[in-house]
């Protein structure tokens, strides 16, 4: 199965990270510019919808242009489970996460490529009863292959989005 330019481009910023006190990492920053949200200019504000829109508007698939995890629940074709490459949206206490599904680890975790995981670009397991949707872009061909694969994992869940 062809990985998604979206999740080939989500994986080149692996690794990024935010820059602590006033300096802010010019890369989060552009993810604003890129989804067309001047009002942020920092890498304090919660980015992970920043990211997620970024790496969608990259290669030319419009995203929700909102800094609002919780705007993809109403964005795209929905989906009844998850399938490679797809968004997924999450609830936690005080707001919520969104991220790109890229597999289900040994303990049935889903496994997220997202942005603001722990202020930095990762990939991490996150429990199943936190999701509230998946999406798909639409007009975009799904894959023939839809169950996940097994990604590795060190098993430790993701709790620090914010």
């Amino acid at each position: 199965m062809e990985e998604q330019t979206w999740i080939k481009k989500a994986k080149s910023y692996i690794g990024l990270k935010e820059i602590k006190g006033d300096a802010d990492a010019p890369e989060i920053v552009q993810f604003w510019k890129d989804i067309k949200n001047s009002g942020l200019k920092d890498d304090e504000t919660p980015w992970c919808a920043g990211f997620v829109g970024a790496c969608l508007e990259q290669v030319g698939i419009k995203s929700t242009r909102s800094a609002s995890s919780q705007s993809y629940l109403n964005w795209g074709e929905v989906l009844a489970k998850p399938i490679m490459g797809c968004i997924v949206v999450f609830k936690r206490d005080g707001g919520g996460h969104v991220g790109f599904v890229i597999g289900k680890d040994q303990n049935g975790n889903i496994m997220v490529l997202g942005g603001n995981q722990a202020d930095a670009v990762n990939i991490k397991p996150f429990k199943t009863n936190r999701i509230v949707g998946f999406r798909w872009p639409l007009g975009v061909k799904k894959p023939i292959e839809i169950s996940l694969k097994l990604a590795s994992s060190d098993g430790k869940l993701s709790i620090n989005e914010a």
